[in-house]
């Protein structure tokens, strides 16, 4: 039988990175760390981390071995909780991309509250800091992009959606139907430094030798979409972006699309409230 504390002190490893930080975290010596996870080798008969000079990292049996390893510690969690009758559930942790409008978040945020759902935490990330996350059990589950084959956990898709050029919605070009990338040659630009196609997106425009002047970069794109409903530029977003102060209009030869979906650490959590609010202010 494999003790907790070996499985504890196996994903301090990978979440620390090398065996000195586990072992701070684990609150224990070096050797001691060491130790254990040699002891979990022979119990498994298996090496789960490569060791060098410079780091640590998993061997292919130890990354089998972690999902089942963040499964039971979440399940053995789960139990504790159950039994120490805790008054109030922990929350459930949903990482959303830092790329979907967040009128859509708070839309469903509010219905979720107004049908009375229990404690939830929300957090704005990345793509690839929500993978980390849901792989450290950070979070429970992400709204973000479904990369066939790139998660091993349950996932659900959502939608399907475009990227057009947006723009003030008084600017000579918003009446158009589709704009070629040399209608813009003259145009300012605003730079949305989170977006996921942004390398995609400048090389569609330096190819067609548009090299524009840029009036904002911003990690932030509410604030992008405001200013580009000033007058202060134009650039590409998702569709979900929408403001009576701006026009979409699709940009000829930039056909990317994302799929948007949910991953879930525990696949119970498909019908839970916050889940279905989101998709349904998706739709």
């Amino acid at each position: 039988m494999i003790e907790r504390y070996l499985l504890r002190y196996f994903l301090a490893v990978v979440d620390q990175g090398n065996f000195s930080r586990a072992a701070v975290h684990c609150n224990v010596s070096q050797p001691t760390l060491s130790a254990g996870i040699s002891k979990l080798e022979n119990a498994l008969q298996r090496q789960l981390f490569t060791r060098t000079n410079q780091r640590v990292q998993l061997t292919q049996a130890g990354t089998r071995f972690l999902t089942h390893a963040r499964r039971i510690e979440r399940e053995f969690n789960m139990a504790l909780g159950a039994m120490a009758d805790i008054a109030q559930a922990r929350p459930v942790r949903i990482g959303v991309l830092s790329s979907i409008a967040g009128t859509i978040v708070a839309q469903a945020a509010r219905a979720y509250r107004a049908e009375g759902g229990g404690p939830v935490e929300i957090a704005f990330a990345s793509e690839r800091e929500l993978t980390a996350m849901l792989a450290r059990d950070r979070i429970d589950a992400t709204f973000s992009i479904l990369r066939p084959g790139a998660q091993s956990m349950a996932q659900q898709v959502v939608a399907e959606e475009a990227y057009a050029m947006v723009m003030a919605a008084d600017h000579p070009l918003a009446g158009r139907t589709q704009l070629d990338a040399e209608d813009l040659r003259q145009e300012t630009m605003i730079v949305r430094r989170h977006c996921e196609l942004l390398s995609q997106t400048s090389r569609h425009f330096l190819e067609r030798g548009v090299r524009p002047h840029f009036s904002l970069r911003t990690t932030n794109d509410e604030r992008a979409l405001q200013m580009v409903g000033a007058g202060m530029g134009v650039t590409v977003m998702p569709d979900c972006y929408r403001s009576p102060d701006v026009a979409h209009v699709p940009l000829a030869g930039f056909d990317h699309r994302r799929t948007l979906g949910f991953t879930l650490a525990d696949e119970g959590l498909a019908d839970h409230g916050l889940l279905r609010a989101l998709a349904a202010a998706f739709g």
